[in-house]
C-alpha cells in the first residue's frame, strides 16, 4: 500500500469552472478573480478580501502595507513554516521569536509583552496546523501596546476560535489565508488577504499588480509594486472550492477523528491537543509527536528517525513538522541563533511528524498507518 502526504479534493465542479475560463477571454485580472475575493470575504466575515499568488506574498503585502520596515520589529513564532518570518525580512524588519505553548505549538502570548521594545510595531501569531493561537489574549497585548495584529492564518480557513473564525475582525487587524494543494482549499498557488480597513486592502491590491493605480491609467504606476496576482485559472478553482467548503472541512475532521480512535491506545504516541477555547478545528495537516518521553533530546530524535524510516519503509508518506526557523541554516548564520535558545519549540520540532491527511484517506488506510506505528514503537 502507497499512501501519500496529502492529496487534493478535485471534483467535476471545479474543472468545470476552470474550462469556463480557458473558455473565455480572460486568463487574469478577470470576474473569478472578484468573485473568488467576494466569496472569501462573506465567508470570514470581512469587507475586504485581496487575492495573491501565495501566502507568502500575502503576508508581504501586510507587512508593507502597515509601513513596517527597516529597523522595525515584529514579535512571531520560530515553530510555523519559514515565510511567517522571511516576509518581515523582506522589508528589512526584524522578526523577534518567542518561545511556543507546549501542547498546541502555538506562540506563547506569556512570553509576548517581555520581548515588546521601542522598536515593535507588530504582532504575527501563526494558527499551527490549523488551531488557533490564543487570538483574544494576543490582541489585548496589541492594544495595550499600540500595535498591530497581523494573523497568519494559512493553515487555519474554517477553524474558529471562541465561536469566531479565523481572520475575521474579532481579534486581529488583517490575516492571510493560503491554498497550496495541502490546504482545506486549494487554487494551486495562492493566497488570500483579508481586512475591513479600505486603506490597507487598496493598497495591497495596488502592490499585487506593480503599483498600479486601480482607477489610474493603463501602465501608471503610482509606488513601488509586485507580481503578486492570482490568474483566473486559480481563483476558478479556489471559487469552487469555496462552494465545498463546509463538506471539505467536515471530510477532514471524519479522518482526523479516525486516527484518534485508532491511535488512542498505541503507547508512545502523543495525539494532537485542541485547546477548548477552539470551538472548531479545521485540520490542515495531522501531527502526532514521538519519543517525547525520553530523558534527552539525541534520544528523542533517534525515536522520531526510526518511526519515520518505518512508515517510508512501508510506503506512507511522512514529515517532520516542523522544523524550526531558528535553527535554519540562514537564520542560524544571519542571526547567531543556536540549539537551547528556544526549548519548548525544539523539543516539538525534534519529535513531531506529520502523518497522511487528506479529504478522502479511507478507514483501510488508517488502520495501516495505525499498525505500522504501532510496530514501529515496540
Amino acid at each position: 500500500m502507497q499512501i501519500p502526504l496529502s492529496r487534493p479534493d478535485i471534483t467535476e465542479k471545479e474543472i468545470v469552472l476552470v474550462n469556463e475560463v480557458l473558455r473565455s477571454t480572460f486568463l487574469a485580472l478577470g470576474p473569478k478573480m472578484v468573485e473568488f475575493e467576494e466569496a472569501v470575504a462573506r465567508y470570514v466575515g470581512r469587507k475586504f478580501a485581496v487575492a495573491v499568488n501565495s501566502g507568502t506574498s500575502g503576508l508581504h503585502l501586510l507587512i508593507k502595507a502597515y509601513g513596517i520596515g527597516e529597523g522595525d520589529e515584529v514579535i512571531t513564532t520560530p515553530f510555523s513554516f519559514i515565510a511567517s518570518s522571511n516576509c518581515i525580512l523582506y522589508e528589512r524588519a526584524r522578526p523577534v521569536f518567542v518561545d511556543i505553548e507546549p501542547e498546541t505549538g502555538n506562540i506563547d502570548p506569556n512570553l509576548i509583552e517581555e520581548a515588546i521594545t521601542p522598536r515593535t510595531k507588530a504582532i504575527l501569531p501563526v494558527d499551527a496546523f490549523g488551531q488557533p493561537a490564543r487570538l483574544d489574549v494576543i490582541r489585548d497585548i496589541a492594544r495595550r501596546h499600540g500595535l498591530v495584529v497581523i494573523e497568519d492564518a494559512c493553515e487555519a480557513l474554517g477553524s474558529e476560535y471562541k465561536g469566531e473564525k479565523t481572520g475575521s475582525g474579532s481579534f486581529a487587524d488583517a490575516a492571510v489565508f493560503a491554498f497550496y494543494p495541502n490546504k482545506q482549499i486549494t487554487t494551486g498557488e495562492g493566497g488570500m488577504i483579508v481586512t475591513d480597513d479600505a486603506r490597507v486592502a487598496g493598497l495591497c491590491r495596488s502592490l499585487r499588480n506593480q503599483g498600479r493605480g486601480e482607477g489610474g491609467l493603463w501602465l501608471n504606476h503610482e509606488r513601488l509594486g509586485y507580481n503578486y496576482r492570482l490568474d483566473e485559472l486559480s481563483a476558478a478553482l479556489g471559487l469552487a472550492q469555496m462552494g465545498r467548503v463546509e463538506e471539505i472541512i467536515a471530510k477532514r475532521q471524519q479522518v482526523a477523528e479516525l486516527y484518534n480512535q485508532r491511535l488512542a491506545q498505541i503507547p508512545g504516541i502523543h495525539l494532537p491537543y485542541i485547546a477548548p477555547e477552539v470551538t472548531r478545528m479545521s485540520w490542515f495537516v495531522y501531527v502526532i509527536r514521538v519519543g517525547v518521553d525520553e530523558p534527552a533530546p539525541a534520544k528523542q530524535a533517534a525515536v522520531r528517525e526510526r518511526v519515520m524510516q518505518r512508515l517510508q519503509a512501508a510506503g506512507i508518506g511522512c514529515r517532520p513538522y516542523f522544523t524550526p526557523i531558528h535553527l535554519q541554516p540562514f537564520y542560524r548564520s544571519q542571526f547567531g541563533y543556536r540549539e537551547g535558545d528556544f526549548p519548548v519549540t525544539e523539543a516539538f520540532g525534534r519529535t513531531s511528524i506529520a502523518i497522511p491527511f487528506h479529504n478522502n484517506l479511507t478507514a483501510a488506510e488508517v488502520d495501516y498507518v495505525a499498525s505500522t506505528l504501532a510496530e514501529a514503537l515496540i
